[in-house]
């Protein structure tokens, strides 16, 4: 069969809108044959690494493949926990916290879901259970509140595809970015505001967001300019000046020049500058992960720490917090407008299902 038909249709069920978030993805397991997969799946994805295809290929197939795998494995396992991959973990929990919300709002008639771009559960597997529910209408609300081809255009290329292969194609909203939403801004403000009640001010606060390729800016990518508009405007509500904070960027990869600064090298040099203490924060960061548990809680303290630098705080990321949730519900409310939520009113099914089977269907 040509076009993916749906097993569990019926011409008698009540049409929903459904609601799919996702995030960027996570091994099954912190071993080194479950990194190996997950790593070839994003590193393959051309949004993430543009580069000439057959030049990538042997690459990463025969280089980084046999390399980078058992490194990201020891990383991921000092964040592992019972429940599995933090990330993982708190995805899940944005939705269960999002789904009492929509059923508070909606009732039945609007359903969420979620999916990992890379790895499980994949964006295909949460829209067909969404589909098998009766969405009729898709909002898809990446969790990346900066837009970037290689995040939130990669969830649009992974949700087109899927939708090539289908016969029925629902309505569809994407929400390609909430970078400078005045409730995203106050929820991370007021995040560092709670942690500056038990921990006083230091003497810079650090804004650190992951990296992308320098050339992708050049090439037209709005990140790296969404990305400062982020700190400005958080600063702007904590009441900084411009020399009590800054924009640094993490994780680069490779030999090519990525957005700069560097965090790490930026905080290698802070205690020779006077900055004796610092506060960081990584506003890109829907959720906690490998990059803000380890990266910038573990790691990048040891470079402050070995540089003579007296006092690091990591300040978490707004995970599952009831402000958090409420914004990423205000958010999926403003997508849903214009959609009448009734569906026994709105979408016919009933008389759907009597012409159905008037033709003699039994579906």
């Amino acid at each position: 069969m040509k076009y993916k038909s749906q097993s569990s249709f019926t011409h008698d069920q009540a049409d929903k809108v459904g609601v799919l978030i996702s995030n960027l993805g996570t091994p099954r397991a912190p071993t080194k044959q479950a990194l190996k997969p997950y790593l070839k799946q994003f590193l393959s994805d051309p949004r993430v690494v543009e580069v000439p295809k057959i030049i990538w290929w042997c690459v990463l197939n025969l280089i980084i493949l046999n390399i980078r795998p058992k490194r990201s494995a020891e990383a991921y396992k000092t964040v592992w926990t019972d429940e599995g991959s933090p990330l993982l973990v708190h995805t899940k929990n944005q939705a269960s916290g999002l789904a009492q919300k929509l059923k508070a709002e909606y009732g039945d008639n609007v359903v969420i879901g979620y999916a990992m771009r890379y790895g499980q559960p994949s964006v295909s597997r949460a829209i067909d259970e969404l589909l098998d529910q009766g969405a009729r209408k898709i909002v898809v609300l990446p969790l990346y509140p900066q837009y970037c081809a290689s995040t939130s255009g990669s969830t649009f290329d992974a949700v087109a595809e899927d939708f090539v292969k289908r016969r029925w194609l629902p309505d569809f909203r994407f929400v390609s970015h909430y970078h400078d939403n005045p409730e995203y801004i106050k929820c991370v403000a007021d995040k560092i505001k709670m942690h500056w009640k038990t921990h006083p001010k230091a003497d810079k606060l650090l804004f650190s967001f992951h990296g992308i390729p320098k050339r992708y800016l050049l090439n037209g990518d709005p990140y790296h300019c969404e990305c400062h508009k982020t700190s400005r405007l958080i600063a702007q509500e904590l009441g900084l000046q411009e020399s009590e904070y800054m924009t640094t960027f993490q994780s680069r990869f490779g030999r090519e020049e990525w957005l700069q600064p560097y965090t790490d090298q930026t905080l290698k040099s802070f205690p020779e500058k006077g900055v004796k203490s610092v506060q960081v924060v990584c506003p890109g960061f829907s959720s906690d992960c490998l990059e803000t548990i380890e990266e910038i809680g573990v790691e990048n303290r040891e470079y402050f720490e070995e540089s003579g630098g007296e006092r690091y705080e990591y300040i978490e990321a707004l995970n599952s917090d009831d402000a958090h949730l409420t914004m990423l519900f205000n958010v999926i409310k403003d997508n849903l407008k214009g959609w009448d939520l009734d569906s026994s009113k709105t979408n016919n099914y009933e008389q759907r299902n009597t012409l159905a089977k008037n033709l003699g269907s039994d579906t």
